[in-house]
């Protein structure tokens, strides 16, 4: 069968998508999802999102996330956005949406050519020496540390991905650099795809509320510099927690096109 697919990037995070409201996608099949993503036999992704109907009165549609290795994932931020994108090509939304995700409801607006994705609040967070960990649609752990450059971000992402402290579901990992007042570095080992990514959503917003929570920072808007790109992510500091939490940077169609595979 031949599927048709768009192929988006945020950042340099980049994903299939596929328009799935007339259920066409079969989403118990881990070994097309992890094809499809495969860089030297498929097309070619960080992960793959299906666009399928809203299940809420007061959403647009609804958005279902899988790993390269075809399992279904938890949030993804930078995914969010270009689905966001993705819907507004379709003529689903103008500039404005509302849609559920594995973590909850979300909403998102177009800020020129940008995307902003409001997250989830954060209301927990633990922190030990120059680490913390927090969940922000997806569990992540942030290091601050110095020489991001030349740092083996596969090697040493993956000694703490598969380390005791997360052996229940590991996690994903950010080596982060402070190269201004307001403005950190980040390299990002994600989980699922088991490599560092050019960029992170759910990441760089964990790396933001890390940065201000361990007073790195006393901005509610933090810039983000990723090997993709620029992102930035604005927050309200509310007692020991985080709300309002908006993810904003670029979401863009790279290319459409159609692949003969066995559903």
């Amino acid at each position: 069968m031949n599927l048709t697919f768009y192929k988006y990037q945020g950042t340099g995070n980049d994903f299939v998508i596929i328009d799935n409201r007339s259920d066409i996608f079969p989403k118990n099949n881990t070994k097309l999802v992890n094809f499809l993503c495969d860089r030297k036999f498929g097309v070619g992704a960080d992960g793959l999102m299906l666009l399928e109907n809203p299940e809420r009165n007061e959403d647009d549609f609804k958005m279902v996330y899988f790993n390269a290795d075809g399992n279904e994932s938890s949030m993804c931020g930078n995914g969010g956005r270009c689905l966001v994108a993705f819907a507004k090509f379709m003529g689903i939304i103008e500039n404005e949406a509302s849609f559920t995700a594995i973590d909850g409801p979300h909403l998102a607006k177009f800020e020129g050519e940008n995307v902003s994705l409001q997250m989830q609040n954060v209301n927990e967070i633990n922190q030990a020496g120059n680490a913390l960990f927090l969940d922000t649609g997806s569990p992540h752990h942030v290091l601050f540390t110095k020489n991001l450059i030349s740092l083996d971000v596969k090697t040493e992402g993956a000694l703490i991905r598969y380390s005791d402290d997360y052996k229940n579901g590991g996690t994903n990992v950010n080596f982060v650099e402070k190269i201004g007042e307001n403005h950190f570095m980040v390299r990002t080992y994600e989980r699922g795809v088991e490599d560092e990514t050019l960029s992170c959503g759910t990441g760089v917003t964990a790396v933001a509320i890390a940065a201000r929570e361990s007073n790195r920072s006393l901005s509610e808007e933090i810039q983000l510099q990723t090997p993709g790109g620029e992102l930035s992510v604005k927050f309200h500091k509310n007692g020991e927690g985080y709300k309002n939490v908006w993810l904003n940077g670029p979401a863009t169609l790279v290319f459409k096109g159609e692949i003969s595979c066995k559903l």
